[in-house]
């Protein structure tokens, strides 16, 4: 796979310039997991880990690596495997106020348009696709709205009308995504490899969506609940798809939280740090306690941290 098929351009070269001599190599995030991440490069996927400087040198969370980002990594020559030394200027990320915590938390990062995707059902909802319109809008990306399952009994232009109300500068498509109906009309957007990621609630058919403009069935697909149109997470986690006819595809899970992310001095620098270091222990909800591959105990016992700091912090979280 050649790297502008990934999105690669001169702008993404000359950025990267400085870390070639190092014999590093180009590749971007295309899928994130608990411990590792999916990077392609231009000759392969391989299955990446941050290192511990640069976690360390991460502000914040939304700071590390994330799907969609350009990053410059270093392949073992023993495993193939790789690590991410550095994360290249992003041109824009999408960022939100993650569910419940008082933090960022990155969407996805170099995307060119962003789809916010409803459904003309009875779960349409006016105000929420303002809020998508709000964390779009904040992103540096192109929005663009797309109005699935047009086939279904609905006054489908009436509601168009009502978007156009709040957005009259933003392109509107009503589709429906499972019978393909209006799909063609979405192709000019990846026009020079461009990314395009899909956000909107759970049930209104990214993941059909995704399958439609890759021409497979890449993502698995479930019905809505009749009574409501209300959907349960199918795609459990971000994934970055290239797409042979040109272009890639993010596809996210439906979002719980909906709230922009305003910088705030409040936060305890300590706080990010912690959350930054709990994504390297061995269990998820670990409570850094006594469980085995605690990454905090871990920097604890070490001196990294300063235990009479910490210590209280952990207490206070339990």
């Amino acid at each position: 796979m050649k790297l502008e098929a990934l999105g690669w351009s001169p702008q993404r070269q000359e950025a990267f310039a400085a870390y070639a001599s190092e014999g590093l190599l180009p590749g971007r995030v295309v899928g994130e997991h608990r411990t590792h991440f999916q990077v392609a490069t231009g000759f392969a996927e391989v299955s990446a880990t941050i290192t511990a400087r640069h976690r360390k040198e991460a502000a914040q969370r939304s700071d590390l690596p994330g799907v969609g980002d350009f990053v410059a990594v270093r392949l073992s020559p023993d495993d193939g495997n790789a690590t991410i030394e550095t994360v290249l200027p992003r041109t824009t990320a999408m960022v939100r106020k993650a569910a419940g915590e008082q933090r960022p938390q990155l969407v996805a990062a170099n995307i060119d348009v962003i789809f916010i995707v409803t459904a003309l059902d009875r779960d349409f909802n006016l105000q929420r696709l303002e809020r998508y319109l709000a964390l779009v809008r904040d992103s540096g990306a192109q929005p663009v709205i797309v109005a699935n399952k047009s086939d279904l009994p609905h006054d489908a232009a009436s509601t168009t009308n009502q978007i156009a109300m709040i957005a009259p500068e933003v392109p509107v498509h009503a589709i429906s995504a499972r019978g393909a109906r209006g799909i063609a009309e979405l192709e000019r957007y990846f026009d020079g490899n461009r990314t395009i990621v899909l956000v909107g609630s759970s049930g209104v058919g990214k993941s059909t969506m995704t399958n439609q403009l890759l021409g497979r069935d890449a993502q698995a697909t479930q019905d809505v609940r009749a009574h409501d149109s209300r959907g349960r997470h199918t795609t459990t986690h971000r994934q970055l798809f290239i797409r042979p006819q040109g272009g890639a595809i993010i596809d996210t899970p439906g979002m719980r939280g909906l709230e922009q992310w305003i910088e705030t001095a409040s936060i305890d620098p300590l706080v990010e740090e912690l959350e930054v270091l709990a994504l390297s222990c061995k269990f998820r909800n670990c409570r850094h306690d006594t469980e085995p591959g605690c990454a905090v105990r871990a920097a604890i016992a070490s001196g990294e941290l300063d235990a009479a700091r910490v210590l209280p912090l952990l207490r206070g979280a339990r």
